[in-house]
């Protein structure tokens, strides 16, 4: 008897979907019992086109990679990249390849199309020319980000456009939004969501154009490449990079060629087995129509492929549509949308809630008997989007008053939908078809108690990744259940709390995020950890911030040293110790704003604050003021602020101590000092309490016998009132009580929390912070005092340490390739002074020079 060869599998495509089609064959041992064979025209293994904008942020293309050779090689499957399907021959059930001059045929008995979709290029006048980019693989990355540009136009409003617009923005690319729809993500929100979304990317300098399309593209002067963008609408912008991202079509021409049916607005067509017109052929994720439809986001294809798998298996699954729902961070906004998100079921029902002050727009969509959540729209506030994306998904019933789910937490309140709601048929992952159930079941029967363990385990969290912050809700609320006590690791990468993180960099000496991650972590960091470490890193060496090692961990406001504004400039705020300032330093802060332009204002915090410095600017701006007495005032950075003062003993006539003298010793004292969030001060030399000492992180108040301490208070949105910790002090106690509570606050709080959430989490209150820090009961007083004594010997002005280093100066230039500055800042006079000019100023007069 002759041996029956095993069936072939062919699948033509290797991106996201074409994998998940072959992890999906090989879970259930398809491998073994198919000869499967994968061919993509890519000169490399699947990656993650979802996050190719981190490509920009340091991240490298071999970090994108969803697999290896190895892997398909231990999975069975012959893998060929770098050798692109020409012609499908449905009778002979053969596909034709070539590679490089190279062509064959290749034998299938199942064949499987991903061939995914093509960038859409709307015809344009000039769209050849070079400069014009598609936004689309790591390949058209890279070839952007060698080009020389100033300047930049996205064609495009939608996901990837604003994604094109944020890695042109790291490019220090002055970057137009050109949007054919009357707002951004048309496809994703409604109005009110566009409206604010464009406020609040046009407050980072990038200009929106809604409602119009790109006419022409224009030849610069002297020069082949782009120069002038004019739109429908007339405007012209002067620009020397486009980056086309209007949307995908699907890359159908093979199908149309082999005679498959093709959908009304293109794309193979398919049933709800994923098969084409052809049995024998099956199609999936962008290339496809279902439904006259077709799709633009992964999750829809990672459905497909488990279906198309289950099919090939002998089981029965159908594809329903798929999920369309969104969640990510554009330009540092959050942003979600699920379900019916536009309203469009009869008799929907709507409740909304918007925020300008915070910029937070909240939409839920009801059935229309007000019981079911059947859609939403969360903008600058996502943290509910999978709670709520989930109760769509499994119909959970509304609570009696809905707008709860959105409203924000009161205090006594409840609000929310918590995870213990959902049905355990509740989708918590959609990409990897992953219920709520399975997530428990997981967690019981393996006895898991890490987020990461989870992904392993059941695949959820790992596609788009929205889900994440969903899955450690349930963990938690698991093992709370089963009486575990719940780890409060900082996330998934590392195992450890921010307090054990920085025991054990200063345990091992750690000095680098790289060090730390590969002896505590795994995986590559997030935007959790990463400026975590970095404040751990400068609190426990106090390292300069731009130092190589640390860069890529720092926000916008350190990586400039300086807060950025919503014009796109950035303010400058000299130190003025506990308020004090002699009148040549005032006038040279006046010379320093008039020769540059610069807007001033008095803080709270009792220092002169200078707006409008473009960033090439800062280190000119920096040299004169350092020169004149100054030092950095670290308004950029989660460390000391200010410690206000009152004029104390010396001028008051109630004043019973030296307020001013003490503030400048504290000031000087912990200047510099990087903390978990931002720490302020102040000192009042009497119990009229002038300086508002009770309102600060630390506050001293004086006493005929000396000071009182004050600690754990803030002002801000939730203000606190401080505590009284200690009294009668002499001031060499005092400075020891507040080296102690300083370094201890340091050592032991969260991420982001500030002195007063913390203390509310100290088990005992100020009874235990006393035994710790005045009775020594962990004996670790003087380690805290050599802390702060090695944090203020080895003190320096990072704005100083700037000026002396060419390489951390070229920082501040504003364009990657040229010195010149960026065209779009413009400034109008009011009251005397400068402010940045609103949109309808610039439109009404466009030729305004800044």
């Amino acid at each position: 008897m002759t041996a029956q060869l095993a069936p072939t599998v062919l699948v033509v495509g290797n991106g996201m979907v074409g994998h998940r089609v072959v992890e999906e064959l090989a879970s259930r041992g398809l491998t073994r019992t198919h000869r499967v064979i994968v061919v993509g025209e890519e000169p490399r293994v699947a990656y993650d086109r979802v996050h190719l904008t981190e490509l920009f942020e340091g991240k490298q293309a071999s970090e994108l990679s969803l697999s290896t050779r190895d892997q398909y090689e231990a999975w069975g499957v012959e893998l060929c990249v770098g050798e692109a399907a020409v012609h499908i021959d449905r009778e002979a059930r053969t596909v034709r390849t070539r590679a490089g001059d190279r062509t064959r045929e290749i034998s299938w008995d199942h064949l499987v199309l991903a061939t995914g979709s093509t960038p859409f290029v709307p015809p344009t006048a000039g769209q050849d020319l070079p400069g014009c980019f598609v936004y689309r693989t790591i390949e058209d990355i890279e070839a952007l980000r060698a080009w020389p540009a100033r300047v930049g136009v996205v064609v495009g409003g939608g996901l990837l456009g604003l994604e094109a617009a944020n890695a042109l923005r790291g490019l220090g690319v002055r970057a137009h939004v050109v949007e054919l729809a009357p707002r951004l993500l048309a496809l994703q929100l409604d109005d009110q969501g566009g409206a604010l979304l464009r406020e609040k990317i046009e407050a980072l300098s990038l200009v929106v154009h809604t409602g119009t399309t790109v006419r022409r593209i224009e030849p610069g002067d002297g020069r082949a490449g782009v120069g002038r963008v004019v739109l429908a609408s007339g405007e012209s912008i002067d620009a020397d990079v486009v980056v086309f991202s209007a949307g995908v079509r699907p890359r159908d021409d093979l199908a149309r060629a082999a005679g498959l049916e093709i959908g009304p607005r293109g794309g193979v067509v398919i049933d709800e087995r994923c098969l084409t017109s052809d049995e024998r052929v099956h199609a999936v994720g962008e290339c496809v129509s279902f439904r006259g439809g077709t799709f633009g986001l992964v999750a829809p294809g990672y459905q497909m492929a488990r279906v198309v798998a289950a099919t090939l298996g002998g089981e029965h699954a159908r594809f329903d549509g798929g999920d369309a729902n969104a969640k990510l961070k554009l330009l540092g906004v959050d942003v979600g949308s699920f379900g019916d998100h536009q309203a469009r079921t009869p008799g929907a029902r709507l409740v909304s809630f918007q925020d300008t002050r915070a910029g937070v727009y909240k939409k839920l969509v009801l059935s229309p008997d007000g019981k079911r959540l059947i859609g939403g729209v969360l903008v600058g506030d996502a943290s509910a989007y999978g709670a709520l994306a989930a109760a769509v998904a499994s119909g959970t019933p509304m609570p009696k008053r809905p707008e709860e789910l959105i409203l924000p937490a009161r205090e006594g309140g409840g609000g929310g939908l918590g995870v213990d709601s959902l049905a355990a048929s509740a989708m918590l992952c959609s990409c990897h078809n992953v219920t709520k159930g399975s997530v428990v079941d997981a967690i019981r029967e393996r006895r898991l108690s890490v987020v990461s363990e989870i992904k392993a385990c059941t695949k959820a969290g790992t596609g788009c990744g929205s889900c994440v912050s969903l899955l450690s809700d349930v963990l938690k609320l698991e093992l709370t259940r089963a009486g575990v006590e719940v780890a409060n690791h900082l996330c998934e990468h590392f195992p450890a709390s921010r307090q054990e993180l920085y025991h054990l960099v200063r345990l091992h000496g750690l000095r680098s995020f790289r060090e730390v991650l590969e002896r505590h972590g795994q995986g590559s960091g997030c935007e959790i950890c990463k400026p975590a470490v970095a404040s751990i890193l400068a609190s426990a060496w106090n390292e300069h911030v731009l130092d190589k090692r640390h860069l890529p961990l720092q926000d916008t406001n350190d990586r400039y040293l300086a807060n950025l504004q919503r014009d796109g400039t950035y303010s400058v705020v000299p130190r003025v110790p506990g308020g004090e300032i002699t009148p040549d330093k005032l006038i040279a802060i006046g010379r320093v704003a008039q020769r540059y332009g610069l807007y001033c204002k008095l803080t709270g915090g009792q220092r002169v604050d200078l707006l409008g410095a473009r960033q090439e600017q800062l280190p000119a701006i920096w040299a004169e003021l350092i020169a004149e007495g100054f030092e950095s005032g670290h308004a950029y950075g989660k460390a000391l602020r200010t410690v206000k003062s009152c004029v104390g003993s010396t001028w008051c006539r109630y004043g019973v101590q030296d307020s001013v003298a003490l503030a400048i010793r504290l000031e000087q004292r912990y200047r510099g000092l990087r903390s978990p969030h931002k720490l302020k001060s102040a000192v009042s030399g009497c119990a009229r309490e002038c300086a508002e000492a009770q309102s600060k992180d630390f506050g001293v108040i004086a006493t005929e016998r000396g000071y009182n301490l004050y600690v754990c208070g803030n002002g801000g949105m939730k203000p606190a009132h401080a505590q009284l910790f200690l009294t009668d002090l002499d001031e060499q106690a005092l400075v020891r009580a507040i080296d102690r509570f300083l370094m201890f606050y340091i050592r032991t709080a969260d991420r982001l929390q500030r002195t007063s959430t913390w203390f509310a989490t100290l088990e005992g209150g100020m009874d235990y912070l006393r035994s710790v820090l005045v009775d020594d009961s962990l004996g670790i007083c003087a380690e805290l005092e050599a802390e702060m004594a090695a944090h203020v010997a080895s003190y320096r002005c990072e704005w100083a340490e700037v000026l002396a280093d060419p390489d951390k100066l070229r920082r501040f230039r504003p364009f990657v390739n040229s010195d010149a500055t960026d065209p779009s800042i413009v400034f109008v006079t009011e009251r005397g002074q400068p402010r940045p000019a609103r949109a309808e100023e610039r439109a009404a007069d466009p030729e305004a020079l800044p």
